[in-house]
């Protein structure tokens, strides 16, 4: 088996591939010991390479699910835009801009992708959303923070994949301020005041005794992130 190749295919959609690989091997020859038979490196390397792999999926499934979020969010947007009269002239530039931003968030995450990158789905939509601005409004608004909270609450499968991690910091940021923007629009605060987020705990402490404030600053300071199942359950609509 050429490792050298191997290892290099790796690196093409996991850059750190190499320096993890290198530790994982000579932490288990060390605890091998010095006199480890040659015979038994392949299986060192092999179990090391499973680690690698194992990693580097979880990374590229959190992309392929940040993907169709985007897929979603750039469809959504693009639809609005060319329902006529749907969009106030008002807010018209405001949409306008956030589109391109998802059209650039989808281009992004195909190219981190490569080959990996999935195809866009067929989404529908409620009645009403491209016919009513306020539905269409309330809808931009449960998608934008849905996003946000879904890529905070991948972060940690990203954290051994600093490419695709830092692509989810780019576009967390900027669907943060979205969802700000938008709420703005629905007439509600720009910080979430109105989520599931209840608890006055953050790391261990109590905000509450510490600060003296109220529960809802408290509760608007954090944002809490969702998992895949619950992200997947709030898209599970449109799909």
């Amino acid at each position: 088996m050429d490792f050298i190749k191997l290892i290099s295919d790796i690196e093409q959609v996991d850059a750190d591939a190499s320096e993890r690989l290198s530790f994982y091997t000579r932490r288990n020859l060390f605890k091998l010991g010095s006199r480890v038979a040659a015979a038994a490196i392949p299986t060192v390397v092999a179990g090391a390479l499973n680690e690698v792999l194992a990693q580097s999926s979880a990374a590229i499934d959190v992309a392929k699910y940040a993907l169709t979020l985007e897929y979603l969010e750039d469809d959504f947007y693009q639809k609005g835009l060319a329902a006529s009269g749907l969009i106030p002239s008002s807010d018209r530039t405001i949409f306008s801009q956030i589109s391109k931003h998802e059209t650039a968030h989808v281009a992004l995450l195909q190219g981190a992708l490569g080959a990996a990158a999935i195809a866009k789905p067929t989404f529908k939509y409620p009645t009403g959303t491209f016919t009513s601005y306020q539905t269409f409004v309330a809808t931009a608004r449960i998608l934008e923070d849905t996003g946000v909270a879904a890529y905070k609450g991948q972060a940690g499968a990203l954290i051994n994949d600093k490419n695709l991690l830092q692509v989810a910091l780019q576009i967390h940021s900027v669907e943060a301020r979205h969802a700000s923007e938008v709420r703005r629009l629905a007439g509600l605060k720009g910080w979430v005041t109105d989520s599931s987020n209840t608890t006055l705990t953050q790391g261990g402490v109590n905000l509450k005794t510490l600060t003296g404030k109220s529960d809802e600053a408290i509760k608007g300071a954090f944002d809490e992130p969702l998992t895949s199942a619950q992200v997947l359950a709030i898209a599970a609509p449109f799909l």
